[in-house]
């Protein structure tokens, strides 16, 4: 069984994050970058699957320039057995990336891919889905439980949906994207750090793929969110229903 685990190198979520005083972009100076939670919890349940089972192949891959290196040794340090780092330093979105993870998924034909429900940088919650729909394969989204039996072909996904846990059944190959409660990711090893040095990076550019990866998204601006007003402290049901109701008049 071969796993496709893509991980995208993200603001650390301690990092303060600092707009540019234009307005195009977030200040890059002193950010520390790691990998997108969601996709170190899709990594972690992909080594679960094969501490289970033994005979799991784990494939990361990252589309960037050449500093997600870091995050693909990383993914390597934690057990994964080779990385694959394509090549790209121009502007993309959700669908693009959807477009190269396509292009990986049919020369290296996966039986499962397992990624994030979204990255933390953008929220999109996107690309896992249209991948699933330019692969023409079935998918399980913001899962909480991954069960595959050894030799079925079929995984067993629990999601958490507004109305409750929804339990699916998806036949590989297939696109499974992780929420939160999945797992805990375990923690780098001295002795993971020094066997990743030896395991396999390739590199490849992506203009050599041969998909059209032009953003059809692009950010005009961004902006803080305003500051939040203090909070007032009430002495009765009745203060707090008439403030409740100034409140309302206001919106």
């Amino acid at each position: 069984m071969k796993i496709l685990v893509p991980l995208k190198r993200v603001p650390d979520p301690d990092t303060k994050i600092r707009v540019r005083a234009d307005g195009s972009a977030i200040e890059t100076d002193g950010v520390k970058y790691t990998v997108n939670p969601f996709d170190a919890i899709a990594l972690e349940e992909a080594l679960r699957l094969r501490e289970q089972s033994g005979t799991v192949e784990i494939l990361v891959i990252s589309i960037g320039t050449a500093v997600c290196q870091e995050q693909l040794r990383a993914g390597l340090a934690m057990g994964a057995d080779r990385a694959l780092l394509i090549r790209h330093d121009g502007e993309t979105d959700s669908l693009g990336i959807a477009k190269i993870l396509a292009e990986l998924v049919r020369r290296e034909r996966p039986d499962l891919i397992l990624m994030g429900k979204q990255a933390i940088d953008d929220d999109s919650n996107q690309t896992g889905q249209m991948l699933a729909g330019l692969l023409g394969v079935g998918q399980a989204t913001f899962i909480s439980r991954l069960t595959i039996a050894p030799g079925s072909g079929r995984a067993t996904c629990c999601r958490e949906t507004d109305s409750g846990l929804e339990t699916v059944t998806v036949s590989l190959p297939a696109v499974v994207t992780t929420d939160l409660r999945l797992n805990e990711p375990r923690y780098v090893t001295a002795l993971g750090i020094m066997k990743a040095k030896k395991k396999p990076l390739e590199e490849i550019d992506a203009a050599s793929l041969g998909v059209d990866i032009r953003s059809r998204t692009h950010v005009t601006r961004l902006t803080r969110p305003k500051g939040r007003s203090a909070g007032v402290r009430v002495r009765t049901v009745d203060e707090l229903l008439q403030k409740l109701r100034e409140e309302a008049r206001v919106i």
